[in-house]
């Protein structure tokens, strides 16, 4: 079963720091390109950071010179550390591929305080 296992989030101040790790089936991983996504109420799910197979990243102005994304192909991982976390970093973030997107997994919750 494809399935995607998101986690590191939980409760910081603004200003704080979280890394999330993300483990994929080899199926899904596979040199592909991955990101994370970030969901908040009454929102679509965005696309915060970008990873090729070869580990070029791309990231929206809202995130840039605060979050980077990294992988370990051996481990079928991708990971997100988040620098200088504020208040509307908070939401469900998610990993996945980009474009044919394998079936989501729970997410990790983000919340940062003001």
């Amino acid at each position: 079963q494809v399935q995607l296992v998101e986690s590191g989030g939980g409760l910081v101040q603004t200003g704080g720091s979280l890394r999330l790790s993300c483990v994929a089936p080899e199926s899904v991983f596979d040199g592909n390109v991955m990101a994370w996504y970030r969901q908040t109420p009454g929102n679509q799910r965005e696309r915060i950071a970008t990873i090729t197979g070869g580990g070029v990243t791309y990231y929206p102005n809202s995130v840039k010179g605060r979050f980077t994304i990294s992988r370990d192909n051996a481990k079928n991982s991708v990971y997100l550390q988040m620098n200088g976390l504020k208040p509307e970093d908070t939401g469900v973030y998610y990993c996945n591929t980009v474009g044919k997107y394998a079936p989501w997994g729970q997410g990790t919750q983000v919340t940062v305080s003001s």
